[in-house]
């Protein structure tokens, strides 16, 4: 019996697989190549003294950590201002949706001048903040949080949207507090997004520089972060230190963003299961 030919519902499926594997490999795999062949002409030895640097050590902890501290400030903060975009009718909610997608408009360079006049020892707020914000690691927080806000507020807003508030009424008439229809009800729907939200953001603030570098102050074994190590390496035309660095906190930002898609897909496992 002559066996009927299959069509996919979707046409042209070869040619678009195609092109879209041409594009990732021009826009992400070849230049990722190219890192890996730069690093491997300097040898394991010359490698690991580049990214043991004292300096360079110091550089990437404060980044890190002050990507951490960001991207758990922007949960609470991202999912509040989420909760109130979705959940309440105010006058001027549509400014207030817009100023979200703001730092995404605004050139980075842009952002961190104004929040260097802002925080600075002499900025407008700066002047009446009993300790220093500009030039340390505070002012570094700070930024990060600005840049790396809409990643979360982006993620959530949208599966809030559609979470219909009948399930949040009907916790309430059978007796159940705020805090409990928070944690049995919306949590378990919104932390797969949550957790996704987090990963763009944590991605974002690890590699911001124009933010950063005038509210920082760059001063070494302080609040030098780690894109300025490398930006310097490059101006003294280490190509091979930078790329070492590079792909340094490459590896370790993809390490913990394997760990963040993993806990989200066991999340939407869970939610879909």
């Amino acid at each position: 019996m002559k066996l009927l030919k299959q069509y996919s519902v979707l046409p042209a499926f070869g040619l678009s697989l195609g092109i879209s594997i041409l594009a990732l490999s021009l826009m992400v795999f070849l230049p990722l190549a190219m890192l890996l062949y730069t690093v491997s002409d300097m040898g394991w030895q010359a490698f690991w003294h580049t990214v043991g640097d004292e300096r360079t050590l110091f550089a990437m902890t404060l980044t890190l950590k002050m990507s951490l501290y960001a991207t758990l400030t922007n949960v609470f903060f991202g999912t509040l201002v989420a909760w109130v975009l979705v959940r309440y009718d105010f006058w001027g909610k549509s400014v207030v949706n817009a100023l979200v997608d703001l730092p995404f408009a605004l050139p980075t360079a842009v952002m961190g001048v104004a929040l260097a006049s802002l925080y600075a020892p002499n900025g407008l707020i700066g002047q009446y903040v009993p300790f220093k914000i500009a030039f340390t690691p505070i002012g570094i927080w700070i930024a990060l949080i600005v840049v790396s806000l809409p990643f979360v507020v982006r993620a959530v807003q949208p599966v809030l949207a559609e979470l219909s508030p009948e399930y949040e009424e009907a916790a309430a008439t059978l007796g159940a507090g705020r805090g409990v229809v928070f944690r049995r009800v919306l949590l378990p729907e919104i932390l797969p997004a949550v957790v996704m939200g987090a990963g763009m953001a944590f991605a974002r603030a690890t590699g911001e520089y124009g933010s950063v570098i005038f509210i920082a102050g760059n001063i070494p074994m302080e609040s030098e972060i780690l894109p300025l190590i490398i930006a310097g390496k490059f101006e003294l035309f280490d190509i091979q230190g930078a790329s070492a660095v590079a792909l340094m906190m490459l590896m370790i930002s993809f390490l913990i963003l394997f760990a963040l898609n993993i806990w989200q897909w066991r999340l939407n496992r869970r939610v879909g299961g």
